[in-house]
């Protein structure tokens, strides 16, 4: 069952999450966010990369007047970052913030939480209800007998009630964990007892190298099922990674079309060229091409053809020269420095 076609519609600010919409792909600015220059570059940059929705944190009233003027000089909407100021919220929300993400129950009682949610009605700005492994209530800790799936569930679903006993349901939920099967089971257990949109990510989930493959892993099963609406591959690094690792992990499970797909051969004996160095040239050079193709890079001028048979362009090395290769047909042979130039003149030839 793909949980995601039944989950409820919410917009957000010009895009449409839920109900079977596209995956959006997310990320969130490390920039000060009163510093209007700085976090306007960094979200263009992600924007270029392919990010559809951008998360900022309004931690002070100067963060919370940034947010007009940096929503003045973008095109994606722009979500903000609440953790324990209900006033914080309400002024994001008075600047033009398109969604917020809020914990009900760490930014004071119920008065506060109904003067946050009836700003967001008048205006019918969405909620991103969040819930963190690493500040899961005590009471619940103590039921489950530890930080639990079954105790993440009950806490997210708790806030929920906590915004609509205020009479509003423009809300998406989100549960994360830095423990991937945790993750995993938890969001199983919620898409069961909700259709209110998820947004699905590891969180803390390390360097580029762990927090790639502990995020493919968790969001590769959560997704697979049908369940997720967002998504936000979070790593410690330069944010327009997350972009690239999310649009990645999308296209590997069929959820999404377009954008080259590099496919390259492990290194072995045979090899007699800088395949490493070539592959990353080649990822590096097809992210600019709107093409929905896939590139082969063989290191073997023997095994590459048939290795490539399947992509529509390919490039394979030998002993100090290479083959350009289409569908499987060797085109043309050159020496190894001029492979991906002719790459690049084949690619452009196909715009």
């Amino acid at each position: 069952m793909a949980y995601r076609d039944h989950t409820r519609v919410v917009k957000i600010g010009d895009r449409l999450i839920g109900g079977g919409n596209p995956i959006l792909i997310q990320s969130m600015t490390n920039t000060r966010t009163e510093d209007v220059k700085a976090t306007v570059e960094q979200i263009h940059r992600l924007e270029n990369a392919g990010c559809e929705i951008i998360r900022c944190t309004v931690p002070t009233p100067e963060a919370a007047k940034a947010v007009a003027e940096i929503k003045k000089e973008i095109s994606i909407p722009l979500v903000a970052d609440i953790h324990f100021d209900y006033k914080m919220a309400i002024a994001a929300m008075e600047n033009g913030a398109d969604k917020i993400r809020i914990n009900p129950g760490n930014i004071g009682g119920k008065d506060r939480i109904a003067e946050v949610v009836r700003c967001a009605r008048e205006r019918q700005i969405p909620i991103r209800v969040g819930v963190n492994s690493g500040s899961l209530e005590k009471n619940l800790v103590e039921k489950y007998g530890g930080v639990t799936a079954e105790g993440l569930v009950e806490s997210a679903l708790d806030k929920v009630g906590m915004v609509e006993d205020c009479g509003y349901d423009q809300m998406v939920i989100s549960i994360k964990s830095s423990n991937v099967m945790m993750c995993i089971r938890a969001h199983e257990i919620l898409a069961q007892k909700t259709d209110y949109p998820l947004h699905v990510g590891i969180t803390e989930a390390g360097t580029l190298m762990s927090g790639n493959i502990k995020s493919a892993v968790g969001l590769g099963v959560i997704l697979y099922q049908g369940i997720g609406d967002t998504i936000r591959v979070s790593l410690t690094g330069d944010p327009v990674e997350e972009i690239k690792s999310g649009k990645q992990i999308l296209r590997t499970l069929g959820l999404r079309k377009g954008g080259i797909d590099v496919v390259s051969c492990p290194t072995c004996g045979r090899t007699k060229i800088d395949l490493i160095g070539l592959a990353n040239q080649v990822e590096t050079l097809v992210q600019g091409y709107p093409l929905n193709i896939k590139v082969a890079v063989m290191g073997c001028a023997v095994n590459g053809p048939g290795e490539a048979r399947e992509a529509d362009i390919g490039i394979a090395g030998g002993d100090g020269e290479g083959l350009l290769i289409k569908h499987g047909e060797i085109i043309r042979k050159m020496p190894e420095d001029q492979l991906l130039d002719a790459l690049k003149q084949e690619l452009d030839s196909m715009l």
